[in-house]
């Protein structure tokens, strides 16, 4: 391993401590791509069992292509924000048509960094996705840019900043002082400034009564019993029609075909 700036310590760590995520047994491009999918927003823990549900009914990208759009939304009613599931359904449908394309952001909901996240995680090129957790630590630990680690490691130097920024190189509570593999050297930390150094975090929007809820409990009790009246909540029902969730039929919402 290479003894650059602290990341050796990094991949020794991730070596010792890396948790055995199902994707990570896997450098198939399709895996990847819906592991990073379910990834969005999403914690890692929650991610699990709906993965190895929907690997285990959608294999491949063309399995998944030929499902009815309603099934696909159903499997992932629970992970939230079904767009989600609906570009990836549409993904699927355009990897089985014509194959991948040479630039992965052609694909419908794949953007730089889930473009990047395939191109290091499937295809293992040198490259480092940049994800809320990954621009955190580099913000802190190397903010004049991550270290060069070669094809070799970037598969787990990739993967070991994800784990530091989501286990302990943490938004509110960074464990510096026990358990941080990179500490020594770490200008943030030495400076005091750990705080300062920490890029601005994204404000979420409050759940509880939010549109995002109402169109979840809509789609929790199509993918429950087939069918739900619009009168339940017209406005949010009207909205899962506009986006293509859901399909009226008279009084009722219906699956998507």
């Amino acid at each position: 391993m290479p003894a650059v700036d602290g990341a050796d310590e990094l991949l020794r760590w991730f070596e010792r401590e890396g948790p055995d995520l199902p994707w990570r047994r896997t450098r198939d491009r399709y895996a990847v791509l819906v592991s990073e999918v379910m990834l969005q927003a999403t914690q890692v823990a929650r991610v699990v069992p709906f993965y190895e549900r929907w690997m285990a009914r959608w294999p491949t990208a063309g399995l998944l292509a030929r499902a009815p759009l309603g099934d696909v939304l159903a499997a992932w009613h629970g992970l939230g924000y079904p767009r989600r599931a609906r570009n990836l359904h549409l993904a699927a449908r355009a990897i089985a048509t014509t194959g991948w394309p040479d630039r992965l952001q052609e694909l419908p909901g794949v953007g730089p960094y889930t473009a990047a996240a395939i191109r290091a995680f499937a295809d293992g090129e040198p490259v480092v996705p940049v994800d809320v957790n990954v621009a955190r630590v580099t913000a802190r630990r190397w903010p004049d840019g991550l270290p060069d680690v070669g094809a070799p490691c970037a598969w787990a130097f990739g993967q070991g900043l994800m784990d530091l920024g989501r286990t302990v190189c943490t938004a509110r509570a960074p464990r510096c002082a026990s358990g941080c593999p990179v500490r020594p050297g770490c200008p943030a930390a030495d400076a005091g400034a750990v705080a300062e150094a920490t890029p601005p975090g994204r404000r979420q929007s409050r759940y509880e009564g939010s549109m995002r809820q109402r169109r979840g409990r809509l789609l929790g009790a199509i993918a429950a019993s087939g069918r739900v009246e619009i009168a339940v909540d017209p406005t949010a029902a009207e909205s899962l029609i506009a986006d293509g969730l859901a399909r009226r039929a008279r009084a009722y919402l219906l699956p998507v075909r």
